[in-house]
């Protein structure tokens, strides 16, 4: 049960997507400008990243080296059709937010990373505490940086008005440059934290 545990204190910590590996980056960017999106899309992250490594794992000793990359792209884009699916019927307006990025999901370098580095070479078990791993830390820096932005950038957290009448918005945090801005003062946090260990 260790090895299972620590894979999920490598993708919660010590080998953060976004942190530390600096994966992700285009939906870390784009959709963080709220944190219900950035959760939004990091927990579909995490269903897929979950499912494609349990798959890939079961069936890693079928599929020809030749054509594996192709072979893990179909099992990706199969996992992320039924999330894309699910989000349409039960959270429309999630699906309406995320728009393009749910699909790209497909082409997410975390998710074919750890069916390369991972789950092709290791058991299904080990697979899935892996995806979960990566896939929750994933979805915990999206929330961070889009708590951030959200307050700052509107005085609202997921939706609710929590600054007073009178805060006067940073408006720059919703856009682009708020998000380049937020992630880099959260790397800088942490790797002075490191640092200091």
């Amino acid at each position: 049960m260790s090895q299972l545990s620590e894979r999920l204190h490598a993708g919660l910590i010590k080998d953060n997507p976004t942190f530390v590996q600096v994966l992700g980056m285009c939906p870390t960017l784009a959709v963080t400008t709220s944190a219900i999106n950035a959760m939004g899309m990091g927990l579909s992250t995490t269903a897929v990243l979950i499912c494609s490594n349990l798959v890939i794992a079961l069936i890693r000793n079928l599929i020809p080296a030749k054509i594996r990359i192709p072979s893990y792209i179909v099992v990706i884009a199969s996992f992320v059709t039924v999330i894309e699916f699910l989000l349409k019927a039960y959270v429309p307006s999630l699906y309406s937010s995320l728009g393009l990025f749910i699909p790209l999901i497909v082409v997410n370098c975390i998710i074919l990373g750890r069916a390369e580095a991972y789950a092709s070479k290791n058991k299904p078990l080990a697979s899935v505490f892996d995806g979960l791993g990566m896939g929750l830390g994933f979805t915990c820096s999206l929330t961070v940086i889009g708590c951030i932005r959200e307050i700052l950038g509107v005085g609202s957290l997921f939706g609710i008005q929590i600054m007073p009448s009178f805060y006067p918005p940073a408006t720059v945090m919703i856009l682009a440059p708020g998000a380049f801005f937020t992630l880099g003062i959260l790397m800088a946090v942490l790797n002075s934290m490191k640092a200091k260990k």
